[in-house]
């Protein structure tokens, strides 16, 4: 059986990945807009409502404009904006994330395409609250970097033009990042954790990581504990892997350019404090990897077929 995809953004930098992943794949015929067609509403509208399977590539409103154009119950749609990752009716688009997630998604007729960095941080902390290991009630920190391509074509523009680009750039500083609800959402915690993230001069590639002061959880989980938690959730899963033991030095290149998600979990025994980290390309697992997979498990195919591992 051959399903019909239109990527709605074709041209932005996640929807060439997402192009890349399909292409020569026999089950897969890409609906394709000429240049001149591309923005054209009429055009749009058509190969939207030809679709078995739409992925949206799009700024938050472009989206949610592309879902009012479909005007059939038979065309099902993969958002990889932020648009509707925190609202009602669509399923959230991370299947490793619960029990029972990549089923909810292989029914769905809408999914929200997880966010680069939820994807690492709620990968690491799940699993731990769903255990009772971390309290619902606990202040979460999380510390990130991603490659400026993050940033779309904008910021590759910028970083690429600079004759000197900046090593390291924080933003968000106000604490009020647009990925922070997605995260306290699905983490199902009770306060917006607090999120620093920043970009380095690197194409591709994310670190995301959240230190944690077991000793003062009610249960007093040591690292092995963790780890084994970690292990057990994923264990059906190939695209993510625990890797064993502490790490002595972790890169952001450590998953660049691949599909894969990398959980460590670091830290002291003596002290009970703890270092949750995850690597991921944020084009990679963190968007078009992530789609891809998506689209696999909604069109009753192998869920990894043309990822990146």
């Amino acid at each position: 059986m051959t399903v019909n995809v239109f990527i709605d953004g074709a041209v932005g930098t996640t929807g060439l990945e997402i192009r890349d992943r399909l292409a020569g794949r026999a089950e897969i015929a890409l609906i394709e807009l000429a240049e001149a067609k591309r923005k054209d509403p009429e055009a749009r509208s058509e190969a939207l409502n030809d679709a078995d399977f739409v992925i949206l590539c799009l700024p938050d409103d472009a989206a949610r404009e592309a879902v009012s154009l479909i005007a059939n119950d038979r065309t099902r749609v993969i958002d990889a904006s932020t648009a509707h990752r925190t609202g009602g009716g669509w399923t959230y688009g991370f299947p490793e994330l619960e029990p029972g997630q990549q089923a909810a998604i292989a029914e769905a007729k809408r999914v929200s395409n997880p966010g680069c960095y939820p994807t690492g941080f709620l990968a690491l902390v799940r699993p731990l609250i769903r255990a009772g290991l971390i309290p619902v009630d606990w202040p979460l920190m999380v510390n990130a970097v991603s490659g400026y391509s993050g940033g779309g074509r904008s910021m590759i523009a910028e970083f690429e033009g600079m004759a000197t680009p900046p090593a390291y750039r924080g933003y968000a500083l106000g604490l009020a990042h647009k990925h922070v609800p997605e995260m306290q959402k699905h983490a199902r915690i009770e306060h917006p954790p607090i999120f620093t993230p920043g970009v380095v001069n690197t194409y591709r590639g994310m670190v995301v990581q959240v230190p944690l002061p077991l000793h003062v959880f009610p249960r007093r989980p040591t690292l092995h504990v963790c780890e084994a938690v970690l292990g057990e959730a994923y264990r059906d899963f190939a695209s993510i892997t625990i890797a064993e033991g502490d790490a002595a030095t972790v890169a952001i290149e450590n998953d660049a350019g691949t599909d894969r998600l990398t959980l460590r979990v670091c830290g002291k025994v003596d002290t009970g404090q703890a270092l949750l980290i995850a690597t991921l390309d944020n084009l990679g697992k963190g968007a078009a990897g992530a789609a891809v997979q998506n689209l696999n498990i909604m069109a009753g195919l192998d869920p990894v077929a043309g990822l990146i591992l």
